[in-house]
């Protein structure tokens, strides 16, 4: 979103400034330089403003972010310095004044001009951030750019870009036509006078400058922990310019761990994975999983469906008002349910990751499937031996290097776009259903067991649903109903809808079949969606944010599976240790990951990462329990009602209890990251 600043409002206040009585000896290049940093100060404020009254919360008073905006003017003016001193330094040499000749003028608004391009452009990319994770634009934007082709496709068929990109040209427009007046003004008000240099004023200006670079009004650097001394998440984002936040995250994008760490917290890890003595006398986190008595001798296909955005709370199966998934819920009435199924974290690539491989991708700001060091995992399905392997998306393989990360599944046939004969529908390639159908085709032609895993991408923007697919139905429901109920768009709620749909032409085209009644379907969400749960659940999931990674987990197979709904936590990364504890075959298992269904007196509990926010965490049957990385707050949050009604005593055991689980179960993560190698 851009803030375009209303032309009257910007030339009155421009009036203001020129008409101040500045020092007659004051050189004409400082007095412009003045003049420019009250300008980029007015516009910095404005944008911060602005994300106060769009962004902020309701238990957030305006009273108590006056400390935010002091440290966000010193952030300010950090940045404010960066794009005047070249001015400054440069003009301690007369011939290079942008006073020195009609050249240099240009020269030094164009200058300006993209430097303003660039703030605006930063602070664009904030508001849409803001409004879609709730945080600041931090480095975590580069995975995407890294597949600018693909993203920028996204972006255009999902927003009004023509609009978006004229409105910035316009606004970059006016700046340079404010900052052109300025100068003109600078000129008129000094015409009985030659000062373009005296180099005490220049002198003044760039220790000034240097002092806003180094941080105004304190004898330390000004750093970007420092916003979160504030000790809110909110109050330090509106610190935070987004300048500020994108750079000083970049430092996140190497994966990192510390040997001592890991080490320290591996008896917590070894009680929470239930390691066998050797395992412990070892400090190994590998163990070798004979099969169960009761595990299935038929070697059953494996169709393994993550589902794109496929958040619990929308779905008929939490009780949604909205019915969107009544096929799906029927399914789950015939199959092995789990409905508290958590992802680790938000975000696609990293739910694959967490899939593939039994770890949470607990990389800061870049996704570990983009990493090198990272990339190279073992996994549970290599353990599917005598099995052909399949891996299906609708799209490219090289977003995010689904690619990379897939290579790691030993002969796999990997299916793309460009592999299949049907229409393109956009950005994100195929349709479902046609995904779907093309899948089916090449099972169908196997003759020995497969393991395939369908990647759907239809529920994410740009909501796009095939003309083709005409007895697909579309719901219409009112704004205020959809709000309620947990939905932003109408075109988000018939995407939600157009998905069970694509569930049902799977299922019922595969029950035509002989492969059929020797497979296994399993679905789960690569990740759930922030949002409005207070109808279907307690405020946990809207205000703790686990709307984000509650997702249903389905195993389904009415000739092999009885039926269950199982309401203890899980993860998505228990998905293949369970799925493999089911067939008779031995496996090993060396991260995270976890048997769902033959593990006795396990903790349940399943890791959360909010990665912008810094919040780490774990849920369990009863609780949900954050801390935070930067900032000292840790929460504890009943996730079955809206109060916890326990003595304070009891409280304090469990954070302590879960803290301690939570610190180990991140520092191994970062440690498998980069040693749990293929």
């Amino acid at each position: 979103m851009i803030v375009i600043i209303h032309r009257w409002y910007i030339c009155t206040f421009l009036r203001m400034i020129v008409k101040a009585k500045l020092i007659k000896t004051v050189p004409l290049t400082i007095q412009w330089i003045f003049v420019l940093w009250l300008i980029y100060v007015f516009i910095f404020t404005l944008f911060r403003i602005a994300t106060v009254f769009l962004f902020k919360p309701a238990n957030v008073s305006f009273a108590s972010l006056f400390p935010s905006f002091w440290l966000g003017f010193r952030f300010d003016v950090k940045w404010i310095a960066m794009i005047l001193l070249p001015i400054a330094i440069l003009s301690m040499y007369p011939k290079f004044s942008p006073f020195f000749s009609e050249r240099n003028k240009r020269l030094w608004s164009y200058y300006l001009a993209v430097a303003t391009l660039i703030v605006l452009f930063f602070f664009a990319a904030d508001f849409g951030n803001f409004s879609y994770n709730h945080t600041r634009i931090n480095a975590s934007a580069l995975n995407f750019a890294e597949d600018p082709v693909i993203s920028f496709k996204m972006l255009w068929q999902s927003y009004p870009m023509m609009w978006m990109l004229a409105a910035l040209v316009l606004t970059v427009f006016f700046m340079t036509k404010v900052f052109k007046k300025t100068h003109v003004q600078t000129s008129k008000r000094n015409l009985n006078t030659d000062k373009i240099y005296k180099k005490s004023w220049h002198i003044v200006i760039i220790l000034f400058l240097a002092w806003c670079l180094y941080g105004i009004f304190s004898f330390k650097p000004l750093k970007w922990k420092d916003a979160f001394q504030l000790n809110d998440n909110f109050k330090s984002y509106v610190a935070l310019n987004p300048l500020q936040n994108f750079f000083s995250t970049l430092q996140f994008r190497n994966p990192s761990f510390e040997d001592a760490k890991a080490k320290y917290y591996f008896p917590v890890i070894a009680n929470f994975l239930q390691l066998d003595s050797q395992s412990i006398a070892d400090k190994n986190y590998s163990r070798t999983v004979l099969p169960d008595s009761k595990a299935l001798e038929s070697s059953p296909n494996v169709v393994l469906v993550v589902c794109e955005s496929f958040s619990m709370y929308k779905s008929s199966m939490s009780g949604n008002p909205l019915n969107t998934t009544p096929y799906f819920n029927s399914l789950c009435d015939s199959g092995l349910f789990f409905n508290y199924c958590f992802t680790p974290t938000f975000g696609t690539a990293r739910g694959i990751f967490a899939i593939l491989t039994g770890t949470p991708d607990v990389q800061l700001s870049e996704f570990s499937s983009r990493n090198p060091e990272a990339i190279n995992q073992h996994t549970i399905i290599n353990d599917f031996t005598d099995y052909n392997k399949f891996y299906f998306l609708g799209g490219s393989s090289s977003f995010n290097n689904f690619e990379g990360l897939v290579k790691n599944i030993d002969s796999l046939h990997l299916y793309q776009e460009g592999s299949y004969q049907s229409p393109v529908l956009n950005v994100w390639g195929i349709s479902d259903k046609n995904l779907f159908m093309q899948a089916e085709n090449v099972f169908s032609k196997q003759t020995k067991p497969f393991f395939a895993i369908i990647q759907t991408a239809d529920n994410h923007r740009p909501y796009s649903i095939p003309i083709e697919d005409s007895d697909f139905i579309k719901r219409n429901v009112n704004e205020d109903t959809l709000t309620k109920y947990g939905f932003e768009s109408l075109k988000e709620f018939q995407s939600f809808c157009y998905t069970d749909y694509c569930f049902k032409k799977l299922i019922e085209a595969a029950k035509t079949q002989s492969w059929f009644n020797n497979t296994i379907f399993v679905f789960v969400g690569d990740h759930g969606v922030e949002g409005e749960a207070s109808q279907m659940y307690p405020d946990a999931w809207t205000s703790g944010r686990l709307s984000d990674e509650h997702v249903p987990l389905l195993f389904y197979a009415p000739e092999l599976i009885t039926p269950q709904k199982r309401s203890e936590v899980v993860s998505q990364i228990d998905i293949l240790p369970t799925l493999a504890g089911m067939l008779h075959m031995t496996y090993t298992n060396t991260t995270l990951g976890r048997d769902a269904l033959h593990s006795n007196n396990k903790t349940n509990a399943a890791f959360i990462i909010h990665h912008d926010e810094g919040n780490i965490g774990v849920v369990t049957n009863d609780y949900y329990f954050v801390k935070n990385l930067r900032i000292k707050k840790e929460e504890l949050m009943p996730i079955r009602s809206n109060t916890l009604n326990i003595p304070a005593a009891q409280k304090d055991s469990i954070m302590n209890h879960l803290s301690q689980l939570t610190s180990a179960i991140y520092e191994t993560a970062k440690w498998m990251l980069v040693n749990n190698k293929k």
